[in-house]
């Protein structure tokens, strides 16, 4: 443990959140008094599970209402605390109107309004942000530049762009931005968690990630046929809450660390759970060649330079520098991955596809 005064009140901001719910379970399991901020404290149901775990741990849980596009709001709850998890940040990945309102410039100023308050808030020592593995690349063509076919700490992306994978792009230039106002001061020290896609248990059926989307599509009909040759980095959600906690409190933690639990293919996914859940689901049966995409792409949502782009380079993540300073053990992906299917069919957030 750091010397960091573990009685001081710790915050984190976006505390409904999928992961942001992990690591404040931690924290009140361990006894913490959690500094937590929601957009509305009227909207009880989002947080519910919250107080829940407050009434039954050893910590104690403060609610307070932040908005990361208003300058000092979060000054109330980040009062006395030490340590800030900064969690919150804008989810749309589709069904946008406007990829810089929308996306980019909400993620890069509720970093620098969050940041901001940190520089003024004196009993601050360290900042821990939740940035993304999609800082680290933007298509996975970028892989064909890396030494050894992995992307690895050092690796930022630098392909995406305001109208090119806007998404990606935020988490990036979010993350920028942190580092750069890191940079400029020296009283508190900023360390970054880039977790890969997050799969597992979830605390609450109210969250949004882009793991339940990409398991909806397994779903609804559209892959029976096959899915595109595409891989992603895989790991538990309690992983990546265990990394905050560890990157917090490790007094050695420093800098970007990769989170994740290995890769998988969207066939290897659709196998797992096609031989979980059987014929209840149109799992897909194969693997389409990328050259049917750049056919067939365009009517179904991709674009040409997506597909060539992003279709039939498999992508690998280093997380070694995540085991051996921040301790981490990796849970198996693929069970987590089953228990996150089977928790949204329980939740009725996936519908079962035959009765």
């Amino acid at each position: 443990m750091t010397n960091l005064a573990t009685q001081a009140p710790v915050l984190v901001t976006g505390a409904s959140g999928y992961i942001a719910s992990w690591v404040i379970q931690k924290l009140l399991t361990q006894g913490y008094t959690v500094h937590a901020t929601v957009r509305d404290l009227n909207k009880t149901q989002s947080f519910a599970h919250l107080s829940k775990i407050a009434d039954s741990s050893a910590g104690t849980l403060k609610l307070f209402k932040a908005n990361l596009l208003e300058p000092n709001s979060f000054k109330e709850a980040m009062q006395g605390c030490e340590i800030v998890f900064h969690m919150a940040s804008p989810f749309v990945v589709t069904n946008y109107k406007d990829a810089v309102k929308d996306i980019i410039e909400p993620a890069v100023l509720g970093t620098e309004n969050v940041l901001n308050t940190v520089n003024e808030t004196e009993s601050v020592k360290r900042v821990i942000v939740t940035s993304s593995i999609a800082s680290t690349y933007g298509d996975a063509v970028d892989i064909l530049k890396t030494d050894h076919n992995t992307f690895n700490e050092s690796h930022w992306n630098t392909s995406s762009s305001e109208t090119h994978q806007p998404y990606p792009y935020s988490k990036v230039m979010a993350e920028r931005k942190a580092w750069e106002m890191a940079e400029a001061q020296d009283r508190w020290q900023l360390v970054c968690i880039n977790p890969a896609l997050v799969f597992g248990r979830s605390l609450t059926p109210n969250t949004q990630s882009g793991s339940i989307e990409v398991l909806q599509q397994f779903t609804n009909g559209l892959t029976l046929a096959g899915v595109p040759p595409m891989w992603n980095g895989v790991v538990d959600v309690q992983d990546v809450a265990e990394a905050h906690l560890q990157a917090a409190f490790n007094p050695e933690a420093t800098g970007r660390y990769i989170v994740s639990g290995g890769t998988l293919s969207l066939l290897e996914i659709g196998q797992l759970l096609k031989a979980h859940f059987g014929w209840k689901f149109p799992f897909p049966r194969n693997e389409l060649p990328k050259a049917a995409f750049k056919v067939i792409g365009p009517f179904i949502g991709f674009s040409r330079e997506f597909v060539e782009l992003n279709m039939g380079y498999p992508i690998y993540f280093d997380a070694n520098k995540s085991q051996k300073e921040l301790g981490l053990k990796y849970r198996d992906v693929k069970e987590s991955l089953v228990e996150h299917f089977q928790q949204l069919l329980d939740d009725g957030v996936i519908k079962q596809y035959i009765p």
